[in-house]
């Protein structure tokens, strides 16, 4: 029927031996690594019996405080990859000089900036804001799950398959070669004919089916499941910037979508979408994935705005200063971050009115930012402030993100971007926030809400080593840049000729060891915490005294969250419950009815994996089968009915019985 090769063609479509990069010494100890500790991580879950468990507790679970710490693990892991990239950046910056091609041929550099900006956006700091919103807005608004717990489940392992496919592509084949945003015709057939960009296009396809479907989800939770007498405006600060955020996501993740569909019609089937002949225009590209990219950047900050919130409110003990202002504040910065997104190629010619406008709004979006610093600076007059770690974190955010807002306000002005695009100023610019903003946000999350998840408190020595770490190494590592980029230096650039600049190179290498050393602090606090769990509890379940409605519960909280539905009649809903000292009912308790877990998310995950897999690489039979296999199972799936049961009244009793005997404590 088939020649030979045309066989091997029909089975392998592209995949050859010369796609595995045996002959990269540094992918080789990579990839050897990857294996042993993979071996030493089953042979770790096989010898202590796990599997039984992490599969009908963990990996099936339905429930969306699993759900969310799950989110977080996956983040924390991914982080760990982003950073390497990074780490690799700074030390060949900093030797290739002077004829020194470094260890990084420009080949494997442009792969690692590519890598960094794809798994830092879409798989630290996306799943990261994702489990926080999973695992705290339900509690929050007094809800027993989401409104859909299937999706929930779905939309998690959506995201993993895209984190799995991004990893293969370390291994197997190449990644893209374009910039994080792959704009074309740098990412068309004619200038990457290789797989790089189809790994691109399809990881972000395949995880941003998990977010689009994890924002309808959380959006319907806070429209429809909040607790009696919680109106909008007596909802906490967090899940009001957790709703802007799933509108944000379900506005502009499918014009994502939309736009990678067009590029990859332009790979596959040959269209002139964004070419550069035949109708086509590369600068729709550019629109388009900004008119997605710049709500991305309020997607990501807006949730880390929402726990400094929190974290204010707790460490100062008190109420948080400006709360309708606040909520105002967040809805402003909601639209405009649609009104912006032009400022991101003032330099691309679309001429001086309509640079004017969007450098305008760029400037007034600063505006409710601004007012949310005074509201936190406000916060903490006059408090009685306490340094834990998460207060720590906030200040750290506070101090850095101000310079980096500042830095956008310049950036803002389009004569001063036509000097500074491009340039290493921008990288500064953007770490600054991102780092300084989100990152700083969700680690002070972790520290906040971790006692809330897990019943004790995270080790305070270690946080402070990972805090200070971070926090003087992000400054060793981004201000060199913004004095290389004043000088004219430009991104993407692997080696250089004069020697006058290596020292900043060196300065910035220096302050990515330093924040190196913070993730390992972090690291060794979470491991430390665990065997000093019993040192660390608190038995009163909340031990920050926190104010919003998550710390009425026990910790960690029960599968169903709560016996009774709270009534709310303060945004400060705990605090306001233990002052009216209606803090339990104790009668009247019902069974309670549960949804049962699944396997479906994750068989789903891994046929989308298989298939993605077959679209990268010609394999046109797997594609067929996979596709055919998802639908076969989301039919099946809705057959299902038999996924409820009851949680008797006689075990809700006994735990409540014992929680309001540990919450009386501190009430």
């Amino acid at each position: 029927m088939f020649s030979n090769p045309d066989l091997l063609k029909f089975i392998f479509g592209r995949l050859t031996l010369e796609s595995f990069p045996y002959h990269e010494p540094i992918l080789v100890v990579t990839f050897c690594a990857v294996v042993l500790g993979g071996i030493a991580v089953l042979g770790l879950i096989t010898y202590m019996k796990w599997w039984a468990p992490l599969w009908n507790d963990w990996i099936t679970s339905i429930d969306h405080k699993k759900i969310g710490i799950m989110y977080i693990i996956l983040a924390i892991v991914m982080l760990l990859r982003g950073f390497a990239d990074a780490i690799m950046m700074r030390i060949q910056q900093a030797i290739a000089f002077n004829g020194n091609e470094g260890y990084l041929n420009p080949h494997h550099y442009d792969q690692v900036f590519t890598a960094h900006g794809v798994i830092m956006i879409f798989f630290v700091a996306m799943p990261f804001v994702t489990g926080f919103m999973n695992y705290v807005v339900p509690l929050q608004i007094g809800a027993r799950d989401v409104s859909f717990p299937f999706l929930n489940n779905f939309s998690f392992w959506m995201t993993t398959a895209g984190a799995i496919i991004i990893m293969i592509s370390l291994f197997v084949g190449e990644f893209a070669r374009t910039g994080w945003l792959a704009y074309p015709p740098l990412s068309g057939a004619d200038y990457s004919p290789g797989v790089g960009v189809d790994y691109y296009i399809w990881g972000l396809q395949v995880a941003g089916v998990g977010t689009t479907l994890s924002g309808i989800n959380l959006i319907a939770t806070i429209v429809k499941m909040r607790a009696p007498g919680m109106s909008f405006m007596k909802m906490p600060v967090f899940t009001w910037t957790s709703l802007c955020t799933n509108i944000l996501i379900v506005a502009s993740f499918p014009i994502l979508t939309a736009t990678l569909a067009l590029l990859s019609l332009d790979r596959y089937a040959g269209t002139n979408f964004f070419t550069n002949d035949l109708g086509g225009n590369p600068m729709m590209y550019v629109n388009l994935i900004w008119i997605w990219g710049h709500p991305e950047v309020y997607i990501l900050v807006l949730p880390a705005f929402g726990i400094f919130s929190e974290v204010v409110a707790t460490f100062s003990g008190k109420r948080l200063f400006g709360y309708a202002s606040m909520v105002y504040a967040t809805c402003v910065i909601m639209v405009l971050s649609y009104l912006v997104w032009l400022h991101h190629f003032f330099t691309m010619g679309s001429g001086a009115s309509v640079n004017a406008f969007f450098g305008i709004t760029t400037m007034i979006i600063s505006i409710p930012t601004g007012a949310k610093i005074f509201n936190w600076l406000f916060t903490i007059y006059r408090g009685r402030v306490r340094y834990d770690v998460p207060m720590l974190w906030t200040i750290g955010f506070m101090i850095t993100f101000v310079i980096g807002g500042m830095t956008g306000v310049m950036l803002a002005v389009p004569p001063a971007d036509f000097v500074l695009h491009n340039s290493l100023f921008l990288i500064a610019h953007f770490h600054n926030v991102i780092i300084g903003g989100v990152l700083f946000g969700l680690l002070a999350g972790v520290n906040y809400w971790f006692p809330k998840a897990f019943g004790y408190k995270l080790d305070p020595f270690w946080g402070k080593m990972s805090f200070w770490f971070w926090f003087v190494g992000f400054y060793f590592a981004f201000m060199p840049l913004y004095v290389l980029g004043l000088m004219g230096v430009t991104r993407r650039v692997s080696q250089f000729e004069d020697p006058s600049l290596q020292i900043w190179f060196i300065i910035a290498a220096v302050g990515a060891g330093m924040i190196a050393i913070g993730i390992a602090s972090f690291i060794i606090q979470l491991v430390v915490s665990y065997f000093k769990r019993e040192e660390l509890k608190d038995e009163t379940g909340d031990p920050w005294n926190g104010r919003t409605l998550e710390w009425s519960t026990s910790s960690p909280p029960p599968e169903y969250n709560f016996a009774f539905t709270p009534i709310v009649y303060d945004h400060d809903g705990w605090y306001d419950m233990k002052n009216r000292g209606h803090a339990r009912k104790l009668e009247g308790y019902k069974p309670i009815h549960m949804p049962k877990n699944t396997g479906t998310g994750v068989i789903l995950s891994g046929l989308s994996v298989a298939l993605a897999f077959g679209l990268i690489w010609y394999m046109w039979w797997l594609a067929a089968l996979s596709f055919i296999a998802i639908v076969a199972v989301s039919i099946a799936h809705t057959f299902n009915y038999k996924r409820d049961y009851y949680i008797p009244a006689e075990a809700v009793e006994a735990e409540e019985t014992r929680r309001t005997e540990l919450l009386a404590k501190q009430v």
